[in-house]
């Protein structure tokens, strides 16, 4: 079972390699012709094998790794065991991450699950659509009445791109998703059950009953966008729903309608975020938190572990609780139950 792989190297690179992709410095005298065979943990590591420190509470691993070479910072190379090379770089997870790409593109950018190329039998494609050369359609998926698809996409099994969709080029569409009333850039990965486009929210409440309010808007979706598993971004009301260039969204999201994400967030699994509540660049906002609507969250600002914002964050505030304070305060006053319930 170990030898059983679902990723296929696509290069086995030799130590020059890897220090001319990362910057990194390897010690004078190191064969830097030696070969690298895979990835793997410290503890894990065999001969051939390139491992990564960054964590300081793994060194002791470090000690007894049997990897060719370690990625890993000055501070801790001298830590570094006989026989296995260190690799200094500044960032090493970073540097892994990289090198991990080229071994396994196939893990960073999924193919297509039938290893086919151009439109699969079995694939219902409109005839008013226009999809670009390079366009690869897995069997079983749906593509509407004058969609656009660039160069280099990648649709999966059973996905369903909805009427006059743009899509980018270089993207992939998972297993399972639908992408409706949207507008998507190049090189976006939206992940398997991907929801993209749906009705918002919207009811006018009354004494005699909800009446549905038409959501009319679109989601944008712009470059380098992540998205993942069966997580959800619902259309506009009146206005676009916007996801930044480089944002990275876990699985099982819930983004809701006229939500403007910036550039370069991080969104962790099981957040919800309410209507028309505006996240600026570079936030992180961890899991399960939530966040009501017509909210402003400042750039940098930081949104812990099921928190729950009912007012602005300003940019680089870091927030903890529900209600969400300011994260020293919050820690404060629980450290202060815990006294007062041991008294």
């Amino acid at each position: 079972m170990d030898a059983l792989k679902f990723f296929r190297r696509a290069v086995e690179p030799s130590l020059a390699e890897i220090v001319a992709w990362t910057g990194a410095k390897a010690p004078e005298g190191a064969d830097l012709t030696a070969k690298i065979f895979d990835v793997a943990p410290l503890d894990k590591a065999r001969p051939g094998d390139l491992v990564f420190l960054d964590n300081p509470k793994y060194a002791a691993q470090l000690e007894t790794t049997r990897a060719t070479a370690v990625l890993i910072g000055e501070k801790h190379a001298h830590k570094t065991p006989e026989g296995c090379v260190p690799l200094v770089v500044a960032e090493p997870y970073h540097a892994c991450a990289l090198v991990s790409a080229k071994i396994y593109p196939e893990a960073a950018r999924p193919i297509s699950l039938f290893d086919g190329a151009g439109v699969e039998p079995g694939a219902n494609v409109h005839q008013t659509a226009r999809l670009e050369a390079g366009v690869t359609v897995d069997p079983g998926a749906v593509i509407g009445p004058r969609a656009e698809i660039g160069a280099g996409t990648v649709i999966h099994p059973n996905a369903v791109i909805g009427p006059d969709v743009r899509i980018g080029r270089n993207c992939v569409v998972g297993a399972n998703a639908t992408v409706l009333n949207a507008l998507v850039g190049d090189e976006v990965i939206l992940h398997p059950g991907v929801r993209i486009g749906q009705d918002g929210f919207g009811f006018a409440m009354g004494p005699r009953g909800h009446l549905k309010v038409p959501q009319i808007g679109r989601v944008i979706i712009q470059d380098k966008v992540e998205i993942g598993a069966n997580t959800t971004i619902d259309r506009g009301a009146n206005r676009d729903t916007l996801i930044g260039e480089g944002t990275k969204i876990d699985n099982l999201v819930q983004i809701a309608h006229n939500v403007s994400i910036g550039r370069h967030c991080v969104i962790v699994s099981q957040v919800g975020i309410s209507g028309s509540t505006e996240v600026a660049d570079f936030v992180v906002i961890a899991g399960q938190a939530g966040i009501t609507g017509h909210l402003k969250i400042g750039m940098g600002a930081q949104i812990g572990a099921q928190a729950g914002v009912m007012a602005d964050v300003p940019p680089g505030a870091k927030m903890g609780g529900s209600p969400a304070r300011n994260a020293r305060d919050w820690l404060k006053s629980v450290a202060w139950v815990d006294r007062m319930m041991k008294k």
